[in-house]
């Protein structure tokens, strides 16, 4: 998705839960320069990312509870990607996810140890992870790409999303994937807060929009 089209919703989204703007963008200028000079195998670019889903079938994992009975359910072959504390679910079961997507609150250990087994981690800035971003992103071992929310900038990318579930779907989708399953998704979750829910909303309009 071009930053044209995502804008409009963007805007929506931050006048729906009164974000600023300006904070997200002071966040991805922090991950962009934590990222700057990561070379060889700590590189991670678009084209990785592509080289990894493109023309494969995807499985998306979300973190709702249903993903620990839902998970036999993954194919072999499928191409796993995490939606950030989905990651914990899938190590738990002895799957080291092929693609990570975390705005860094999900368990961090888990993120990192997943990193250093090779996920490709792809980390996103916003307004309010400014400290996980400066605390996190230096500790991660494998390949990491920088995304944002905002209008995107020299190696900070936006590939349109907003949670963690619903980004995965649209990087899934800009990377070439054949096709894109969802494990984990609940978005009728009554055990979550007024927020969350309202989060879980936009998740479902985004990835409708997507698929």
């Amino acid at each position: 998705m071009e930053f044209s089209e995502w804008e409009p919703l963007y805007t929506e989204i931050l006048a729906d839960f009164d974000f600023n703007r300006s904070e997200d963008v002071a966040s991805a200028r922090i991950l962009a320069d934590l990222l700057h000079g990561r070379a060889g195998a700590l590189a991670g670019t678009p084209a990785n990312l592509r080289s990894i889903i493109s023309g494969r079938d995807v499985a998306v994992c979300g973190n709702a509870p249903s993903l620990a009975s839902e998970i036999n359910s993954i194919m072999p072959d499928q191409i796993v990607i995490a939606a950030d504390g989905a990651t914990t679910v899938l190590m738990a079961n002895r799957i080291i996810p092929d693609v990570i997507v975390t705005d860094l609150d999900g368990t961090i250990e888990d993120i990192i140890s997943a990193s250093e087994k090779g996920s490709f981690v792809v980390v996103h800035a916003h307004g309010d992870n400014i400290p996980a971003v400066r605390s996190v992103v230096p500790l991660l071992g494998g390949r990491v790409l920088g995304t944002t929310q905002s209008e995107p900038f020299d190696d900070i990318h936006n590939f349109g999303g907003f949670s963690d579930g619903d980004r995965c779907v649209f990087l899934a989708k800009a990377s070439g994937a054949a096709s894109v399953m969802l494990f984990g998704f609940d978005y009728d979750d009554p055990d979550v807060n007024d927020v969350k829910k309202k989060k879980l909303g936009w998740a479902k309009r985004l990835i409708e929009e997507c698929l």
